[in-house]
């Protein structure tokens, strides 16, 4: 018994035949510090300036005509433009500056009246542009074809009723040397007075009687008023 526990070997675990070993350790890396780099730049280089093209002469005579075209096209342009203002003002439009103040307050000595020569439907109220002796004058229209025009003590009559016209501020009367009251407007006429009725000097239907329409210059369709500095 004895022999037998001489020659008995030990048991050892399993977990305790090799000894444990240690983790490995690192040596962490040190990263040297930069050095500084010198960088040479070189000196900037001076490049000559590219030579200019010359133009032959075929190149030259081509770019002037290029040129005279231009100017060519735009002095038509500009003669176009003023043949249409031309037509415009002398076939539809007039412009005229007016001589008197026989329209005080509406219009006055100097202002410059613009008039529609297509259109003469005249009414009441409107006011038109005529010719007298020789001399345009904007006046209004009072009376038309069948009315029956007079002028009393009381003022301004058409077909009997006295007339209140807000642009008139002083009484209409006779003149003398003009026309007789009461006056029937003929078909085809228009009578017409200025605003400024108590104006001796404004000529109107008072004196050279009602106007025949087809002698008229056109209908007033606005003004330009001067205005003094």
């Amino acid at each position: 018994m004895a022999e037998s526990l001489k020659h008995a070997r030990p048991r050892v675990s399993r977990h305790s035949r090799e000894p444990p070993t240690a983790p490995p350790t690192h040596t962490p890396l040190t990263t040297p510090p930069p050095t500084a780099t010198l960088t040479h730049t070189p000196p900037p280089t001076h490049t000559p300036p590219e030579p200019t093209a010359t133009l032959t002469p075929d190149a030259a005579r081509v770019s002037q005509l290029s040129v005279l075209k231009d100017v060519l096209f735009l002095l038509i342009k500009i003669a176009v433009i003023a043949l249409a203002f031309l037509l415009l003002f002398t076939f539809m439009f007039g412009v005229f500056r007016n001589p008197d103040a026989a329209m005080a307050p509406a219009v006055k000595d100097g202002d410059m009246v613009i008039f529609y020569r297509l259109d003469k439907e005249y009414a009441a109220q409107d006011a038109l542009v005529l010719e007298f002796e020789g001399q345009k004058q904007v006046r209004r229209v009072v009376a038309a074809a069948g009315d029956v025009v007079d002028i009393t003590a009381e003022g301004l009559l058409v077909n009997g009723a006295l007339q209140r016209e807000p642009s008139v501020n002083s009484l209409t009367q006779r003149y003398e040397e003009g026309v007789d009251f009461p006056l029937t407007v003929k078909e085809g006429q228009v009578f017409v007075l200025g605003d400024s009725r108590a104006n001796a000097a404004a000529a109107d239907s008072r004196i050279y009687g009602a106007v025949n329409v087809k002698d008229t210059l056109g209908k007033v369709i606005t003004i330009l008023r001067r205005r003094g500095i």
